[in-house]
């Protein structure tokens, strides 16, 4: 619009039923801008709230485990595992040592090989096993990014929500779904027999 005077910028303004807002004060002349600055400020607070959505804190999640886990306390505490890959955390994995297991630090390390194969699908050793008093410590980093599993999991519950939506009356659990539904016996008639005195 070019160079107007402070008057004529206030006249376009109230004319268009606008703000006059200044941009740069410090240049000679000053800029400044015909805008509604209550949009602007929704639609700059509406930004920054989307970014901040979008944003990935950096999580370390732990397991403990012991050197002489059980197979089925084993396949928990790797589904553990499996699942904070999946959402994107850091896995810190503890083996800890008690009394004599302490001289056997070879079991340890095995197991954490062990569970670095069963998740290397979804994660890397981010730092290799290493022995820290009594416990081994071993962190697996994630191959997704957090942002990229915060996207992925929104993405899953919109469409579990645009499923519910188009079949209302369908069980959402894959396990209701497939079990038969079972009618309820009929309640029998009692018997008409005499009871003996």
């Amino acid at each position: 619009m070019g160079i107007v005077p402070l008057a004529k910028a206030l006249e376009l303004a109230q004319e268009y039923d606008l703000d006059l807002v200044e941009v740069a004060a410090n240049a000679r002349p000053p800029v400044c801008k015909l805008m509604d600055y209550g949009k602007f400020k929704y639609e700059s607070a509406m930004k920054a709230r989307e970014a901040r959505k979008n944003q990935a804190h950096t999580v370390i999640k732990e397991m403990k485990l012991r050197p002489k886990i059980d197979p089925h306390d084993y396949d928990t505490k790797k589904g553990h595992v499996v699942r904070f890959l999946k959402q994107g955390d850091k896995v810190k994995i503890t083996i800890m040592f008690r009394g004599r297991e302490q001289s056997r630090p070879e079991l340890g390390y095995r197991l954490l090989q062990r569970l670095a194969e069963d998740v290397q699908d979804l994660g890397f050793v981010e730092s290799n096993p290493k022995q820290d008093g009594r416990n081994m410590i071993m962190v697996l980093g994630p191959h997704k990014k957090k942002t990229e599993a915060m996207a992925e999991a929104r993405q899953a519950q919109e469409a579990r929500k645009a499923d519910a939506k188009a079949n209302p009356g369908k069980s959402q659990n894959p396990a209701e779904a497939e079990a038969p539904s079972e009618e309820p016996a009929e309640a029998e008639a009692p018997s008409e027999e005499p009871a003996e005195a």
